[in-house]
């Protein structure tokens, strides 16, 4: 579908349990297919995305992550990625809610204790949940104070995506009196949560808004663990959930960049050229039509390039498991941060300058060609390019490591 294939990884094991890679890529080929009907008409009304959740439940990739063992998909994260990216290329607000539900759902293996991580698991594959929410620092943290044998939380997260939607959410909180950050698991149906839908201009079926917790309960199992960055607390293993979590966000923005130039493709052929009324579009005879196809085709799969390095990089920083070093995981980060940066750049040109190749007809709201740069350049403003430029040369000139960052 992209113009841009979608990296190769291995087999999985003989041994593994699930349906395999090939499997999860189909479905992910006709759950994008099935978006890509409605897309423009879907986004234009903004609803709350509970019928597309309800197809990515009926299709089994809410479960995709889970051990087959425990009622899931057995899938690893490099087949995670790649149907991020599959439906990031017709509807990018989807594909942010599942991959905001692939990591918060993940969450449990990278920062609490494997028993209880296992009873997470097997709970969210049984009841089928859709995870929601957010664990990026912010001015005003929550707030989860002591009470009687558990806790309560107190706050208001500014924004969280998937929350209209989510049967469970995961968000960060401070401990009153040492501030400690820590992940905490949340019921949305809970009397002392208020969710306000946000009303963004882009990514709005990604289900994001605000909420408010007013001394909702908390238990002590669902205190995930401590998300400070110190080396003494967080293990490299552990630290390797900000490199996951951003590598989502790169597979988003690459199929937003591929999806972009793959449908303005299909239009340029069909139809006749913006600058030379008498050249068809995508004629070796209008040169402005394929340089501008040209430059935006390299730029995407120059950043796809990356981000097969970085891919690679993550995956074997998992495979490491607790042997993982910290100058390993901060190579691991800085790839996936050169990465960030040029997909950021590749969906930012590409959604905008298609709309220039196809004309004055891009304006269109049926054509829908829009969402695209809405989309992009909604989700690029959580995280500038800018400061992913200073992380890699910082590194580059300084050996500074880049931050510990977890996604919104």
């Amino acid at each position: 579908m992209g113009v841009a294939t979608m990296p190769s990884q291995p087999a999985p094991a003989s041994d593994q349990m699930g349906p395999g890679r090939a499997h999860w890529l189909h479905v992910a080929r006709e759950t994008a297919d099935d978006l890509a009907t409605d897309a423009a008409a879907r986004d234009h009304a903004g609803k709350a995305p509970f019928g597309e959740v309800s197809g990515l439940r009926e299709s089994g990739l809410l479960t995709l992550l889970i051990p087959a063992e425990l009622g899931g998909g057995g899938a690893d994260w490099p087949t995670a990625y790649a149907v991020v990216r599959e439906i990031a290329s017709t509807d990018a607000a989807i594909a942010q809610l599942l991959g905001t539900h692939y990591f918060l759902s993940w969450s449990a293996r990278s920062f609490t204790e494997p028993d209880l991580a296992t009873r997470i698991e097997r709970l969210s594959a049984t009841e089928q949940w859709c995870w929601g929410g957010g664990l990026a620092a912010q001015g005003l943290p929550l707030v989860l104070t002591r009470k009687g044998r558990g806790y309560v939380l107190d706050g208001r997260q500014s924004y969280a995506t998937g929350v209209l939607v989510a049967d469970r959410l995961v968000v960060r909180a401070e401990r009153a009196g040492n501030r400690e950050p820590v992940a905490v698991v949340v019921t949305p149906a809970h009397a002392g949560v208020r969710i306000d839908a946000a009303e963004g201009f882009g990514q709005r079926l990604a289900a994001g808004g605000d909420v408010e917790f007013d001394a909702v309960p908390v238990t002590v199992h669902d205190v995930l663990g401590s998300l400070a960055a110190d080396d003494d607390v967080l293990s490299p293993s552990a630290a390797l959930a900000s490199p996951i979590g951003r590598l989502l966000s790169v597979q988003l923005l690459l199929g937003l960049a591929e999806g972009a130039l793959a449908e303005a493709r299909e239009y340029s052929r069909a139809g006749r050229s913006t600058w030379h009324p008498a050249w068809p579009d995508g004629s070796p005879q209008d040169p402005h039509v394929l340089t501008t196809y040209g430059e935006l085709t390299i730029l995407t799969r120059s950043a796809a390039a990356l981000t097969d390095q970085a891919l690679a990089a993550v995956h074997g920083g998992l495979a490491r498991g607790q042997d993982l070093t910290y100058e390993q995981y901060a190579d691991i980060s800085v790839q996936v941060t050169m990465a960030e940066a040029a997909a950021s750049k590749a969906a930012q040109e590409s959604t905008s300058r298609v709309l220039d190749v196809v004309g004055s007809r891009s304006a269109s709201a049926r054509l829908g060609l829009d969402r695209f740069w809405r989309n992009a350049r909604a989700h690029t403003l959580h995280r500038p390019v800018a400061h992913q430029f200073r992380d890699a040369g910082d590194y580059f000139l300084n050996g500074t490591h880049p931050p510990f960052v977890l996604p919104a």
